[in-house]
């Protein structure tokens, strides 16, 4: 499947402008704020464990987009003609897209996410996603938290003027499962998120705990490395100064000065 392909089945358009909601005449710093921006909400190191695959598909096809419009020679031709080149449809197969987008980006931290979490909360495009939610899971609550980004039980109150503001302007559809939700239900919900919470910690504190032993390890194979290394120094020293020089033809000496004389030889050597 080459990129314009996949650009139509994971975000329904082949416009590459569109994609990244820039214009046809950003320009190249205008192409990599948005490809940060739109890369940001699709990474799959931030998103659930069964969003990864598709994530991933949506990471690959934004790396080949701003692989094409940051290329002068690959924006011309698919400007003037509406395609890319034979070659740019087997670049999202082959490219390493997570190395590529650490060369151009700084790697993800918290404050990053955090900046980009207020930013999103309260914007349009959280409105459009809470919108999308609600329809695809028709109106249930848990649905919506669990397809919205930084969507927490805490937010519900919120949540709910929101959507009872569109119901009333006709935006969308008013479900039973939304107006009368069980007050059981809402605090299944809660517990919910607060066991996965616990479990999130636990991960992260075996991950921890994981990356200590490993560092641990190292350094006892570093060590352990090390002394053999010493204990064949040692042994290459003792072999050096330890061996014989050939012996001389036997003379008429007394077998008690051949000894003394044996004797005293390696003293001079030590010297």
């Amino acid at each position: 499947m080459g990129l314009l392909e996949m650009c139509e089945k994971y975000f329904e358009t082949k416009n590459l402008y569109e994609i990244l909601g820039i214009s046809s005449k950003a320009t190249d710093k205008e192409v990599k704020k948005a490809y940060h921006k739109m890369s940001l909400k699709v990474h799959p190191d931030r998103v659930d464990e069964g969003e990864k695959l598709e994530a991933t598909e949506k990471f690959k096809v934004l790396g080949g987009i701003h692989a094409i419009l940051s290329n002068t020679n690959k924006r011309a031709l698919y400007d003037e003609s509406g395609i890319v080149d034979d070659d740019d449809c087997e670049i999202i197969i082959d490219r390493d897209w997570t190395t590529y987008w650490r060369m151009l980006f700084k790697k993800i931290t918290d404050d990053d996410i955090r900046a980009y979490e207020k930013e999103y909360q309260g914007s349009d495009t959280e409105r459009a996603d809470l919108k999308q939610a609600y329809l695809n899971g028709k109106g249930d609550m848990g649905y919506i938290t669990d397809h919205v980004q930084f969507a927490r039980s805490e937010h519900e109150p919120r949540f709910r003027e929101i959507l009872d503001e569109m119901i009333k302007n006709g935006e969308i559809p008013s479900y039973k499962v939304y107006t009368h939700e069980p007050e059981a239900k809402r605090k299944r919900r809660i517990a919910k998120e607060k066991r996965e919470a616990k479990e999130a910690d636990e991960i992260f504190q075996a991950q921890e705990e994981k990356q200590e032993n490993s560092l641990a390890k190292l350094i006892s194979q570093n060590q352990q490395s090390r002394a053999r290394h010493m204990d064949f120094f040692i042994d290459g020293l003792a072999a050096k100064y330890s061996a014989s020089k050939p012996k001389a033809k036997p003379t008429r000496t007394s077998k008690r000065q051949a000894a003394m004389t044996e004797e005293v030889k390696p003293k001079r050597r030590r010297n």
